[in-house]
């Protein structure tokens, strides 16, 4: 039986980190084989809202609330009882998920009509369109029960110190996908149905496969599953207590990109998909880093709160809050300067076209200005469950909905579509904002580790970068077209290589910059780029 592991959060994220980019290369590929086969029109669309839908449900409970309440309870019984008792109540939170979230899952098949005519209300005056959406919706219904199983699973790999394995699991979920592009729906086309079909079964498949693959280091641990049902258990009962509410607390982002995909039904076609591409591109460094800083440091945290140690508390917080800031603010950056390439090199290809890529990457670079708010979210919302505190996120997330609802009516009148990403991250900046507001007050003020000061310096050093790689991708671009004369078809190699120096440049900025003003966390996320090099060793 492995014993478990305790170490740092800076290589706990690295090692993440390894795994993680995988996964979201993978999920790249997927995006890219979606856009190659379908482009963004009528029936990405139909997808996009089908897979929002159990995906709200899985990012609001199982990878939200669900994971936030589980692990602070399950370090708590690690901690306190031993390993053996954290498995058992590890068998009760299977057993919980499987009647609750299959009951979930039966009525959502039951009621797909409903709620695609709630979320997409244009849709149903495309019968087609709404049909298919429909049955997409009922196909990836039990995609949630299955990830549900697998974020737990997750939770107590990383707190027995095991990273690797449940960062990478999410690789099988996009590789089932793309492999059904390819395979499933050839298959579904031969059945009279849209060939899109396919990629729901792909996605439901996946979800099952994520799980699966995280079994094999549960039992390394020890672990051995048993059916235990007991809604009174001490522990079930503090998940219930602190899930409520959670599903709230940590529900901010997930309802207002409902809400977003509401009112983008309205825009015309592509919209929603343009939404759905360039938030994905959003959530490479948001999953390479910000989620992965984010997981590393709940365990720790779940650890000190249970020990009584709110210093150690403030402190771990504190540098989280600063590593992930610096690696996410330089992804906004970069973002806002490179959007158009970043879209022409992933997704120009096969059915999606010029028009399309512009109108994705104005949306990115909108969403982009949420990106550090959304990494801090992450980090500090689960720190409130550890000290069995709910009304902070609760609040938190009312308020970011409540704006972004305000300025989703407001900025989609003067903006469009991408108005609604845009809401999006500044909802996300008024949720982010409270959280840290309340975290001072009960852990005490962060100034005592130099916090502010670091920040403004990083926010310096970043926004300088960002705008070298554009100043830099402007020259770059001409020189390069200049010197080869077009000669590459549509210009992707030319604006692959221009994207490259431009990277090169803006990174060579930033890290003398961050030199000069002695920022640590330079050193730190070079250190966690190392790790992922050499994750094997100390």
């Amino acid at each position: 039986m492995a014993e478990p592991q305790k170490p740092s959060i800076a290589r706990s994220a690295a090692v993440m980190g390894v795994a993680t980019f995988f996964s979201r290369i993978a999920g790249l590929v997927r995006e890219q084989t979606f856009a190659y086969l379908f482009g963004a029109g009528i029936w990405t669309d139909a997808f996009n809202v089908a897979f929002r839908i159990p995906n709200l449900l899985r990012d609001l409970f199982a990878e939200g609330a669900m994971s936030a309440a589980f692990i602070p309870t399950f370090n708590g019984i690690l901690e306190k009882d031993g390993r053996q008792k954290a498995f058992k109540l590890t068998n009760l939170t299977f057993c919980a998920i499987f009647v609750v979230v299959g009951i979930l899952t039966l009525l959502g098949i039951a009621f797909s009509p409903l709620i695609v005519n709630t979320l997409a209300p244009e849709f149903s005056s495309n019968p087609e369109k709404f049909e298919i959406t429909v049955t997409m919706t009922r196909i990836m219904f039990p995609f949630l029960l299955a990830i549900s199983w697998a974020a737990i699973s997750m939770g107590i790999l990383n707190s027995l110190g095991e990273f690797f394995i449940p960062a990478i699991a999410p690789v099988f979920l996009n590789l089932a996908m793309i492999l059904a592009g390819w395979l499933i729906c050839p298959l579904a086309r031969d059945f009279d149905m849209p060939a899109i079909t396919g990629m729901a079964v792909g996605a439901m498949l996946g979800g099952l496969i994520q799980f699966a693959v995280q079994l094999p280091a549960l039992f390394k641990y020890g672990y051995r599953f048993k059916w235990q049902l007991n809604f009174n258990d001490p522990g079930i009962q503090r998940i219930i207590r602190l899930i409520i509410p959670g599903t709230i607390g940590l529900a901010a982002t997930q309802i207002n990109i409902a809400i977003s995909t509401i009112l983008a039904t309205s825009q015309g076609d592509g919209a929603v998909s343009w939404l759905s591409y360039a938030f994905r591109v959003m959530q490479l460094p948001l999953g390479l880093f910000g989620v992965a800083v984010a997981q590393a440091t709940l365990p720790v945290i779940s650890r000190q709160a249970a020990a009584g140690d709110k210093d150690a508390m403030s402190q771990t917080l504190s540098g989280s809050i600063r590593l992930s800031s610096f690696i996410n603010l330089y992804a906004c950056f970069a973002i806002i300067a490179l959007a158009e390439p970043v879209v022409r090199i992933l997704f120009q290809h096969g059915r999606f076209g010029i028009n399309d890529t512009m109108a994705t990457a104005l949306a990115l670079k909108a969403y982009a200005i949420g990106l550090l708010f959304f990494s801090l979210i992450k980090i500090m919302g689960p720190a409130f469950y550890t000290l069995d505190e709910t009304k902070v996120p609760v609040m938190a997330s009312m308020t970011a909905v409540v704006v972004n609802i305000v300025l989703n009516f407001a900025l989609i009148q003067s903006c469009g579509y991408w108005g609604l990403a845009l809401s999006t991250g500044i909802g996300a900046m008024f949720n982010a904002g409270i959280l840290y507001y309340k975290l001072e007050q009960r852990l005490g003020s962060f100034s005592r580790f130099a916090l502010l000061p670091a920040m403004a310096k990083i926010f310096a050093v970043t926004a300088f970068s960002g705008l070298a790689t554009a100043k830099c991708y402007a020259w770059a671009t001409t020189a390069v077209e200049t010197v080869w004369a077009k000669a590459f078809v549509g210009g992707f190699l030319n604006a692959l290589l221009a994207m490259g120096i431009a990277i090169i440049a803006g990174l060579l900025v930033l890290y003398l910059a961050s030199r000069l003003l002695k920022i640590e966390e330079a050193g730190k996320a070079a250190e966690m780029i190392s790790r992922r090099l050499h994750r094997k060793s100390n």
